[in-house]
């Protein structure tokens, strides 16, 4: 593959104990099914760890048997002499209890997630709907769309089997380590040295792989918005040949995401042929060693070597998925972060203690000496005095850039004003409800919004509540009915996204006649063949 190297985005590293703290408070109530699953996962663990005793002197017992030493095989656990048969059931009981403490734990947080990620896709739905215009300035529709779904499934992906394996493999590491000291400590602490070791090396590699992971979440979010925005400017791309241009632009976010998923999951990926080198050499060591001692003391048991190489094999499974769940962990802490940043947004102050300002609109507007600007040092209006008169047919003319479409946006409270006032039959327009202001204009945007549906399902976004007639006394007055009837299923044709498949002169009488159908005092065309 031929790939360019791109600028790289400098990110900070992610605030990744803070942010675990916050998603697991943002779980609420569930919180403590969280903590009884985790318990569950704990009790697997606790009965997981007698396995290997239970196996060891199973081979134990058919070594007894095969000798004729003993037919029924009889050893002894904990003080209780067990035959052969009672040790195999024993092992099924374990295995049995084992699999349902397993089932369980896995059942309710699988729920917790579920429960967590509709949350957050909820909440996000709503914060959306109160962050102001600026925020969508400054961040692209892709990457709020990515924060929205990609990084929200991967929190659902991974946390399920995050949670339940942390509490597990760390349960497994400290009680089979425990265990192992109390049976033969010299072996022990042979073990011990590989997890120490392999625990360390993990830390260094999630510390290291932690920015590459928020690096390639932020990157996606790039990825997402350019092919968005290419995707609905395909025309003007082909029109202008700037295809060549746009694939550079892929070319260099993809050359990101390649460099930062390629190091990120290289990092991660090569803790566990470490571990597993490191396990290894405690194998051999414990071999060498029990190999001696069952050679030179005739009371040591196979089944003890057995026992320890079993053990061995135990806590290394979870040394390697702590990594791995570490890893995991580093991703779900980057799309979160991301969640919690678009959450975070300064909103739109609330209003629902304004009361309702104006009975019967005239439709007197003013603005008295607004000054605005998008950005500090860049002003856009200043000291701008107007007033359009109830019934008043007024056309705002200024070349491109000027400020017509800002005026617009001033007057609808999508933006608020740096300086002076704008009033609507005397009253000033901060003193009112945003949905109040907006409740008195119908509005026709530059770009003709249409949404996958049917036409009359477009005419009627807005008000629902029309009847079928009131939408065809709309189009008519906006002269859409004629050719709304020359379509194969007139009114219930069904419209593409973005209206793709009617001409651009057709969708915007369609967003005409929506404006018509609402009826509002006051009509706003921000569109020059409007």
């Amino acid at each position: 593959m031929n790939r360019r190297r791109g600028a790289q985005h400098k990110v900070k590293a992610n605030d990744f104990w803070g942010t675990l703290k916050r998603l697991i408070n943002y779980l609420g109530k569930d919180k403590w099914i969280v903590a009884g699953a985790a318990l569950f996962a704990v009790i697997t663990a606790l009965i997981t760890v007698f396995t290997p005793i239970l196996s060891g002197k199973l081979l134990t017992s058919i070594e007894l048997i095969w000798s004729g030493i003993d037919s029924q095989g009889v050893v002894d656990l904990f003080g209780f002499n067990l035959t052969f048969y009672e040790v195999l059931i024993g092992l099924i009981i374990t295995a049995s209890l084992s699999f349902a403490f397993g089932l369980t734990q896995g059942y309710l947080l699988i729920g917790v997630t579920q429960r967590l990620t509709y949350n957050m896709r909820a909440d996000l739905a709503d914060k959306i709907n109160t962050l102001p215009l600026k925020f969508f300035d400054k961040h692209k529709i892709g990457d709020v769309l990515s924060r929205v779904t990609n990084d929200v499934d991967i929190i659902n992906q991974t946390l399920t089997q995050s949670i339940s394996e942390i509490f597990r493999s760390f349960t497994l590491v400290t009680s089979i380590l425990t265990i192992m000291f109390i049976m033969r400590w010299d072996l022990a602490i042979i073990t011990t040295v590989a997890v120490i070791i392999s625990l360390y090396v993990a830390s260094k590699f999630v510390k290291l792989s932690q920015r590459y992971f928020r690096q390639a979440a932020q990157n996606t979010g790039d990825m997402n918005g350019h092919i968005e925005e290419i995707y609905h400017g395909h025309q003007v791309v082909k029109v202008f040949n700037h295809q060549p241009q746009a694939k550079l632009e892929f070319d260099e976010i993809n050359e990101r995401i390649y460099e930062t998923s390629w190091k990120s999951q290289f990092i991660s990926s090569i803790m566990i042929p470490i571990q597993f080198f490191f396990t290894n050499l405690s194998f051999i060591a414990i071999a060498m060693i029990g190999g001696y001692l069952l050679m030179n003391d005739p009371l040591f048991e196979v089944g003890f070597i057995m026992t320890f190489i079993m053990y061995s094999r135990q806590v290394s499974m979870p040394i390697q998925s702590i990594g791995q769940t570490a890893s995991v962990l580093q991703q779900t802490a980057a799309s979160a972060e991301r969640i919690f940043f678009m959450m975070d947004a300064e909103s739109e102050p609330d209003e629902s203690d304004k009361p309702k300002m104006l009975e019967k609109v005239k439709g007197h507007v003013e603005f008295r000496d607004v000054h605005f600007r998008y950005l500090e040092d860049t002003p856009v209006i200043q000291g701008l005095s107007a007033e359009i008169k109830p019934g008043q047919m007024v056309a705002i003319v200024g070349p491109t850039g000027a400020g017509k479409t800002t005026l617009v946006n001033l007057l609808m409270r999508f933006y608020e004003i740096d300086q002076g006032s704008i009033l609507i039959d005397g009253v000033n327009i901060k003193d009112m409800k945003r949905e109040e202001v907006r409740s008195y204009f119908g509005m026709v945007l530059q770009d003709s919004w249409i949404f996958d549906g049917t036409v009359l399902e477009n005419i009627k976004y807005g008000s629902e509540d029309a009847t079928f007639e009131a939408v065809e006394a709309a189009a008519k007055a906006a002269q859409t009915d004629h050719f709304i009837h020359s379509l194969s299923d007139n009114y219930n044709f069904r419209l593409s996204e973005d209206g793709e498949n009617i001409s651009q002169g057709q969708r915007q009488l369609i967003t005409i006649s929506r404006a018509m159908l609402a009826d509002k005092p006051m009509l706003i065309l921000d569109e020059a063949t409007s």
